[in-house]
């Protein structure tokens, strides 16, 4: 079983304790937040120490391990000089973080040409659109520029979460969607951006058993969406495709599934759960979340 622990900065910690509530559990003594996954178990001290227990311990880990200086100066990246004026494919995932629905990536090329035009559009950091605005966006980039999708829609992302990690299926996700993207281009890019879920090193040793690896001129940088507008579009894409997704999993629920994890999720899960009964899940939701179990206790009650 693996162990890292590192020390956070109160706002890391709070950053930390967002990124993980939906998996949240009782804290142990001493200790103000825990959460536990089905390969990592992660508590967060009064001391500002962060404990991260189980087998992907290294990988969530290696999330956090920069904070500090992330917030303490400006962010150090490793680009080239004039990087931002590449013909670069980025690549960027939506639905991590969302009980209901899929985990989506998407990859989007933007040759040095199209820079102004994609910009023009209105493409810039998806967390200052809404979503109106990303549905429209993401209309004019479809006949714009060259992209890919992979999708894990919840039946598949639930059985492949029973042997990997989120963070394994996020990464062979990224390959899936920036191979066939390489395979279907007419000329190749100066490079691939990667918006940073994890390290480098963890990356590839989650793509260790893939046969068709994406490794040539990839790089990996936190915040990228504002690095190249390359990764911009994809975020604009992958979360358009992740609302119309949403759209259609309502549409057959006839019900409207919310964003996110907090309790208003749990609420929905538990009707959901009463009206269709607990199975129905597999097909909506990613059910390792910590909602789970907390909309079943919710249907107890109800009962």
């Amino acid at each position: 079983m693996g162990n890292q622990v590192i020390k956070l900065s109160t706002a890391a910690q709070e950053q930390l304790i967002q990124s993980y509530r939906a998996h949240a559990v009782n804290p142990p003594p001493h200790a103000r937040f825990s959460a536990k996954m089905p390969h990592c178990v992660i508590t967060v001290y009064n001391s500002g120490k962060v404990m991260f227990q189980g087998r992907a311990a290294n990988e969530e880990a290696a999330k956090w391990g920069d904070s500090i200086k992330k917030e303490t100066s400006v962010p150090k990246h490793t680009l080239p000089a004039g990087f931002s004026d590449w013909s670069v494919i980025g690549s960027d995932e939506v639905g991590k973080g969302d009980y209901f629905g899929p985990l989506v990536v998407a990859a989007a090329y933007v040759p040095k040409e199209k820079i102004a035009l994609v910009k023009e559009l209105g493409v810039k950091d998806s967390k200052l659109l809404t979503d109106k605005d990303i549905l429209r966006i993401a209309k004019d980039l479809h006949v714009t520029i060259p992209y890919q999708k992979a999708t894990l829609h919840n039946p598949t992302y639930n059985k492949m979460q029973r042997t990997m990690t989120q963070g394994k299926m996020t990464a062979i996700a990224h390959n899936a969607a920036l191979s066939a993207l390489l395979k279907k281009l007419d000329e190749t890019p100066e490079a691939i951006l990667i918006d940073q879920f994890a390290e480098k090193a963890v990356y590839y040793r989650h793509l260790s058993s893939e046969t068709d690896i994406v490794k040539d001129d990839v790089y990996f940088s936190t915040k990228a969406e504002g690095l190249h507008v390359a990764v911009a579009a994809a975020s604009i894409l992958a979360r358009a495709f992740f609302l119309k997704e949403m759209d259609k999993l309502s549409a057959t629920l006839g019900a409207t599934l919310p964003k996110g994890a907090g309790a208003k999720v749990d609420q929905v899960a538990a009707t959901l759960i009463l009206r269709y009964g607990q199975e129905r899940l597999n097909d909506i939701a990613k059910v390792h979340f910590a909602n789970t179990k907390k909309a079943m206790r919710l249907c107890e009650q109800k009962r």
